[in-house]
């Protein structure tokens, strides 16, 4: 590709749900980019693409990414390897590609497999994004951490050691990715002595937001559901 015009690879982040917590700068590169990148679920609609619907240009080629959801998936990798290729073939054409990634394109964000196989060859730059962290906490109205708190953040899958573990040693807690694990979460963190210290937030920024204390929490959470535990002395806690 001596001498010829590469297309940019944008990693951009379109927050936690609400389409008004997209970026000014995210909105205008989606609105600008003829060709639109995101992940989807194998079945149904892409969350990361309805976020951004208002912004893509009508005739924006789309590659949705569907990645399975179940529990007889295949490897993700074998879909990002596939959907590097077909967007490598836009850039090496000259043409820019806008990769939609719910929250930020670089905490817990898919766009980190498509930047491995590609930031080597093509310029990447990336948007950062409202993260779904940032939207819990102004959900439940509470700060996450104070002063010179350990803020530890841990994926919901986590076995039940690992977990009290890494709470116990920290003062500020977000466990993501709660989903199915919940009940189980729940219980751990009941045994700590740690349930009225902690909130359950589903869906934030969303019409559908559900925030309540842990122990009001629903038996079942989406995905896109979040704890957030306070275990530290700051007094804005009382």
């Amino acid at each position: 590709m001596t001498g010829m015009q590469v297309g940019t690879l944008w990693g951009i982040g379109v927050g936690p749900g609400d389409p008004e917590l997209m970026t000014l700068k995210a909105h205008r590169l989606i609105a600008a980019a003829k060709v639109v990148a995101y992940p989807a679920p194998d079945r149904g609609d892409s969350f990361a693409r309805a976020i951004a619907a208002g912004a893509i240009a009508p005739g924006a080629a789309e590659i949705p990414m569907r990645v399975p959801m179940r529990a007889e998936r295949f490897p993700a990798q074998e879909v990002y390897a596939e959907a590097a290729t077909r967007i490598a073939g836009h850039l090496e054409a000259g043409t820019d590609v806008a990769v939609l990634c719910e929250g930020d394109p670089f905490f817990y964000g898919s766009f980190m497999y498509l930047f491995a196989r590609l930031a080597e060859r093509f310029p990447v730059e990336i948007v950062p994004g409202v993260s779904s962290l940032g939207a819990c906490t102004a959900a439940l109205k509470r700060p996450l951490t104070a002063r010179n708190d350990v803020l530890t953040v841990l994926p919901g899958p986590l076995p039940d050691a690992q977990l009290k573990a890494r709470i116990k040693a920290a003062e500020a807690i977000a466990i993501m990715k709660v989903g199915r694990h919940l009940t189980r979460i729940r219980a751990l963190l009941d045994a700590m002595g740690l349930t009225a210290n902690a909130g359950y937030i589903a869906r934030a920024s969303l019409a559908d937001q559900h925030v309540s204390p842990l122990a009001e929490a629903p038996d079942e959470a989406p995905y896109f559901s979040m704890i957030l535990v306070y275990r530290g002395a700051d007094p804005w806690l009382s």
